[in-house]
């Protein structure tokens, strides 16, 4: 069943790379990163598809096998998200952004690998999810605003960094969700994260530096996911200096190699103003 796990969990890193691929292709040709300008953009909702079709891969991977191996392999996606790109636009990847890729993944599965498991059920009151959803919009907000202000490399990566953060909030109440510990108004509201960080990423997305936000995205949303979950779950963190010291040095690699994808990877080419 472990081999099973993990074979459903690679494909849907590479389902989820594909749609990520292909929504960031769309959203960069497009004249501007608007949903609705994109809904109309079959190849873009082809990838909303692929993008779904790897999360239920993931979901159905956890039910066969253990969180140890299920999650470094969607760490996988990233190095499937750089050819995917790469070959919608007629090239091969660098080797270089390869690399880069891997050192990121590499850093994400330390990092995934040294958080332990919670075997209790997570609790969200009202006053915590106000701060939840709170503390992730205000995060967000100062990360668009720096964007805005930024090159095209580090204007990608905060955008996708700023949906990271409204993912790993709406991973954390869909987490409370499944669970059954929630307040009626739960249902209403997680739309709402998930929505903002879908536009903020094709914002990302339209910049051009596919990898970087990719990377970014990549990184920040499990990191959100584990930090709101300490501090509003009651979740497990590392503990001893070993597992502290693997955990440094995972995020060093996985930013290490964030910074050198943002020096390596190409922009895209200019927006097809022509298409509809």
């Amino acid at each position: 069943m472990t081999v099973l796990a993990a074979g459903l969990a690679l494909a849907g890193s590479l389902f989820f790379a594909l749609g990520a691929a292909l929504q960031q292709f769309e959203a960069a040709r497009a004249s501007g990163p608007a949903l609705r300008r994109l809904l109309r953009r079959p190849r873009w909702l082809l990838g909303g598809l692929a993008i779904g079709a790897g999360t239920a891969l993931h979901i159905v991977a956890l039910k066969y096998g253990p969180l140890t191996v299920v999650q470094p392999m969607g760490v996988a996606s990233l190095l499937f998200a750089l050819p995917c790109a790469a070959a919608l636009r007629h090239r091969r990847p660098r080797p270089a952004e390869l690399a880069s890729a891997a050192v990121i993944a590499i850093g994400l599965m330390g990092l995934v690998l040294v958080v332990p498991e919670h075997a209790g059920s997570p609790y969200l009151g009202t006053g915590e999810a106000a701060v939840l959803l709170g503390g992730a919009a205000a995060v967000s907000l100062v990360l668009w605003a720096a964007g805005r202000r930024s090159s095209p490399a580090a204007r990608a990566a905060l955008f996708a960094t700023g949906a990271g953060v409204l993912y790993g909030a709406t991973a954390t109440l869909a987490r409370v969700l499944v669970d059954g510990n929630w307040e009626p108004w739960f249902l209403a509201a997680v739309p709402v994260p998930a929505l903002l960080a879908l536009v903020l990423l094709q914002r990302a997305y339209a910049v051009g530096h596919f990898g970087v936000a990719f990377a970014a995205l990549q990184v920040t949303d499990p990191l959100t996911a584990v930090a709101f979950g300490a501090l509003l779950l009651g979740e497990p963190l590392p503990t001893g200096a070993a597992s502290t010291l693997v955990a440094l040095a995972a995020g060093a690699l996985a930013a290490a190699g964030t910074v050198a994808l943002a020096r390596t990877t190409p922009m895209s080419p200019a927006p097809d103003l022509t298409a509809r």
